[in-house]
């Protein structure tokens, strides 16, 4: 028995993000299940049994998708020995702290990272889990799948790894990388665990070795033929710094591309967390692979590792999507705030006419769906994911005076969400997570990011 449709109706303004770029207005929303029946303008009647929702005005927009996150992060914010070091400092600093995560703080942290993003619209999100600390913690990252199940939000988990360490001459400590034997057969388990191929699918799987200076090329290689047997995405940091660049030569002898090229990594079944240090031709090369680039214009910024060439990379043909990157190096997860900081880095390089509003809410949306191989993500439409978010812009100060809703969004903000909906179900009512109780689980969530720290300090 087919589920009843729900009208979704009273919206001021309906950003839909199809071909062409549509703007509605007095617009609703007819959804049966995970997916989008019609949408249009004007009044129209309820059919016999609808369900009806009344958004009260406002603006809607798709539900905005993160590709790029480390969600355990978000236990170690504004972490002060590490507040003002560059990428390689910052690790190394917080690798001693990282080394006591536990499937229990793990589930703390996705729950809120998890609350966050609702709450910033986002309605998918990726995240690349490359910590696991104790030999046999597979459960840290069937935590964040559990907690995505509990809140209701659309999630690409990836099986991260480390597997070369200090004394091999990577960068994590031996705490912190396992055995690549191990990490094979555990991706194993995570995709016939989670992975569903599905149209609308709520969990999805890639694989994630962390980056070139803490995994060997074997690995490398042997994720990649693994993923594709499996079909399933590969994910990876890459170009993100001028020190990556510096060890990659030193330790490859070729630039981090070449590197990719040479373990079978260059395909469009891969995204790339940064992207940052690509020369001109190596953009070409990408965009003939089509591969996919995570911009992550805050961490970037926070860390001081550069800027990446999003209008070069997209001219290529590379689908570039927004990462809100680790909440320990952004230090947030506010994925409308994440396009904010993309349109404004834009502009400061090239003027104010370089990126538009519009611009911004595509990385935010369509991009991040095309590196997630989703095409039914990041638009609304007949036959989309009805994933919306809701803004009610005369509730926010930000925005009082605002003259045009969509500039509001990006120039006004960082906004929160009034309504979410995720999969054709309400997640997000009154700017409240319904299936959290943050009330009760922020105090347990700044408390073991407490006992993490004290105990990393008494080790």
């Amino acid at each position: 028995m087919s589920k009843a449709s729900t009208l979704w109706h009273g919206i001021d303004t309906l950003v839909c993000m199809d071909t062409p770029r549509r703007v509605l207005h007095g617009a609703w929303i007819r959804s049966e299940g995970p997916r989008v029946l019609e949408l249009g303008e004007g009044e129209l009647e309820p059919r016999e049994g609808e369900n009806t929702v009344d958004l009260g005005g406002g603006i809607v927009i798709p539900g905005l998708v993160n590709v790029h996150h480390h969600l355990c992060q978000n236990l170690t914010r504004a972490y002060g020995p590490a507040a003002d070091a560059e990428l390689f400092q910052w690790l190394t600093t917080l690798y001693p702290i990282w080394a006591g995560f536990t499937p229990e703080n793990l589930d703390l942290a996705a729950r809120v990272g998890f609350a966050e993003l609702l709450l910033s619209g986002c309605t998918t999100t990726s995240d690349h889990h490359y910590l696991f600390p104790r030999a046999g913690a597979s459960e840290l990252l069937d935590a964040s799948f559990h907690a995505a199940q509990r809140l209701r939000i659309r999630f690409h988990g990836t099986r991260g790894s480390m597997s070369v360490d200090e004394s091999q001459g990577g960068l994590p400590p031996r705490s912190c990388t396992q055995d690549e034997s191990m990490i094979l057969l555990d991706s194993e388990r995570v995709i016939k665990r989670w992975h569903d191929r599905a149209r609308y699918s709520m969990h999805q799987v890639g694989l994630a070795p962390c980056a070139p200076f803490s995994v060997s090329q074997d690995l490398m290689r042997e994720t990649a033929r693994l993923a594709r047997a499996e079909g399933v995405r590969l994910h990876t940091h890459l170009a993100e710094t001028r020190d990556e660049t510096a060890y990659c030569l030193e330790h490859f002898s070729c630039r981090p591309l070449d590197f990719l090229e040479e373990v079978e990594w260059v395909g469009n079944d891969v995204w790339l967390a940064h992207g940052i240090w690509f020369e001109e031709s190596e953009i070409d090369r990408l965009g003939n692979a089509a591969v996919g680039i995570a911009h992550c214009p805050t961490s970037n910024m926070r860390l001081g590792s550069g800027v990446c060439p999003v209008p070069e990379l997209r001219a290529a043909g590379v689908a570039v999507g927004l990462g809100v990157d680790g909440s320990a190096s952004n230090d947030t997860a506010h994925m409308l705030n994440e396009a904010r900081m993309a349109l404004y880095l834009r502009r400061l390089e090239s003027g104010a006419a370089a990126m538009t509003a519009m611009e911004a809410l595509e990385l935010a949306t369509l991009g991040g769906a095309q590196c997630l191989g989703r095409e039914e993500l990041g638009w609304l439409g007949k036959d989309s994911a009805c994933d919306f978010a809701h803004y009610d812009l005369d509730g926010e100060i930000a925005a009082s005076g605002a003259h045009d809703p969509l500039a509001a969004l990006l120039f006004c903000g960082p906004l929160r969400a009034k309504s979410v909906v995720v999969n054709g179900d309400q997640v997000v009512r009154d700017g409240r997570v319904l299936n959290e109780d943050l009330e009760t689980l922020l105090p347990a969530h700044r408390e073991a990011a407490r006992q993490l720290v004290q105990a990393a300090r008494s080790s």
